[in-house]
């Protein structure tokens, strides 16, 4: 790949792209809903067939999103003012045979706000390639769950530290005045340069390790999908493999992040912890945290045995358990695994906000399914933690939210239906639930904007039941703390 060739025809490739047409709606609308859905799925077949006879966009799509190798004379056409020569010396494309194939991943996207178009390395996926240490890492899953994680209000600035490909400083120039990448791969950066070319966007690009290229500097905003892999320390690929054992790099960057962040700056990031026998997951994390300074709510979407995680990785760095060289690789993580009595790896998102008070910090699973983004929820979150760090809830008024329902749950039983649980649940963002007791049924039932303060509602309550009136004001704060974190009740 030729650095100053690449980065010199990108705006006369995004003339090309525009021209054809190569963006996120266009293409799906060529293939249709099947033929798009098999290509989902790895099926090219039915998308090559879409594509064929539909002009200079199927073959775009032929070319970069199937990887054919397509006739030299039509790929110039569909790519003028750029030659295919110029493509060829670029490293964008590479001869084979009578034609010519992708050598680099070019496929649009859609964040949000309109169409992008992102550069990586080939995956492998369509067409054998070996996968290189300094591989630059494409749009995967966890790329498009930090990127509809990531909370896109407006601010300042924005560091996406270990840029890979770009996507997440790219998406950042939609929200933010002022965008940094860093990453400690060279090829990282060109094709992030490249990235930002194609969509005509400013990006300030830095090379180097973790916060080293920022040393000094704050930000409103981090954004990070670091190499979290946890493993034995080594580093075959450098998108994945930090060279930190086991999570040393998820507490680097949990641990670090709010140094870096302006007061009331927040970070959102991809991270991956340990299981230890014997030891609370969210106590490991919480503990990376300072005691000052910082609000903090890691959200663990996923567990991994340590068979199934391996496993995993191996198959992504192109290894074959079956194969000896495999077999060894697998061994020797599981024995380290073995020996710091890891029974699980689990991962999730981190978020932090800056603060100048004691930390506030809360560790928990959200492992069920939800349709909302993340994002927009998590600055929400800290929006109410730190009402209730300013507020005593006994003196204030509550209402429920509009999509916050009640539900009980009936079995059949000796004498008939029987209720086994009682919950609350919210409609709309994580899809919270939390189960409650008969006596919180009515407390929030009472709960009304123009209605009593909560003390009130506890007092008339304990009365009302027979109940302890200090032991239930003590439940209830309780209870409508974390309902107040979670938004199924809100301050009125």
């Amino acid at each position: 790949m030729d650095r100053d060739l690449l980065l010199s025809i990108c705006p006369s490739l995004r003339t090309a792209l525009r021209r054809c047409h190569y963006d996120l709606d266009s293409v799906r609308e060529l293939l249709g809903p099947e033929a798009h859905a098999a290509y989902g799925r790895g099926e090219p077949v039915p998308a090559r067939r879409a594509a064929r006879g539909a002009g200079d966009l199927g073959l775009l799509v032929r070319l970069f999103l199937l990887q054919d190798t397509c006739p030299e004379e039509d790929v110039a056409r569909a790519l003028a003012p750029v030659s295919a020569d110029d493509a060829i010396r670029a490293g964008l494309l590479e001869r084979d045979g009578d034609g010519v194939r992708a050598a680099l991943d070019l496929r649009p996207l859609d964040a949000g706000t309109g169409n992008r178009w992102l550069l990586s390395d080939l995956d492998g996926s369509l067409r054998p390639t070996v996968t290189r240490p300094d591989h630059v890492l494409g749009v995967g899953q966890a790329s498009l769950s930090l990127l509809h994680a990531t909370p896109t209000d407006p601010v300042g600035s924005v560091l996406d530290l270990g840029t890979g490909c770009g996507v997440q400083a790219i998406r950042a120039t939609d929200y933010a005045d002022a965008v940094t990448a860093t990453d400690i791969t060279p090829r990282c950066l060109t094709l992030t340069a490249a990235g930002a070319l194609l969509n005509d966007v400013d990006v300030e690009l830095l090379k180097g390790s973790w916060f080293d290229p920022v040393a000094g500097r704050t930000f409103d905003r981090i954004v990070a999908n670091p190499p979290f892999v946890v493993s034995t320390g080594g580093v075959e690929h450098s998108y994945r493999d930090s060279g930190l054992d086991l999570d040393g790099a998820s507490k680097l960057m949990i641990s670090e992040a709010a140094r870096y962040l302006n007061p009331g700056g927040t970070a959102a990031m991809l991270a991956s912890w340990v299981h230890v026998d014997g030891e609370d997951w969210r106590a490991r994390v919480a503990s990376w945290l300072p005691a000052h300074g910082v609000d903090a709510w890691i959200v663990q979407r996923d567990v991994a045995d340590p068979a199934l995680y391996v496993g995993t990785w191996l198959r992504d760095g192109d290894a074959d358990e079956r194969d000896p060289e495999g077999a060894a690789t697998a061994e020797r993580w599981l024995d380290h695994f073995e020996r710091n009595h890891v029974d699980g790896v689990g991962f999730g998102f981190v978020y932090l906000r800056r603060t100048d008070t004691p930390s506030d910090v809360l560790a928990e699973d959200l492992r069920h399914a939800f349709t909302d983004a993340l994002g927009d929820e998590a600055i929400d979150y800290f929006r109410r933690v730190e009402w209730l760090r300013n507020h005593d809830v006994l003196d204030a008024r509550f209402a429920l939210r509009s999509d916050t329902a009640l539900e009980r749950v009936y079995l059949p039983g000796e004498d008939g239906w029987q209720e086994t649980v009682t919950r609350i649940h919210r409609g709309s963002g994580p899809a919270w639930q939390h189960e409650v007791d008969d006596l919180a049924v009515a407390l929030l039932g009472g709960m009304r904007a123009d209605g009593l303060p909560l003390e009130d509602l506890v007092s008339l309550l304990a009365a009302a039941h027979g109940e302890d009136e200090e032991e239930l004001a003590a439940h209830a704060v309780t209870l409508v703390q974390g309902l107040v974190r979670h938004g199924l009740i809100e301050p009125a």
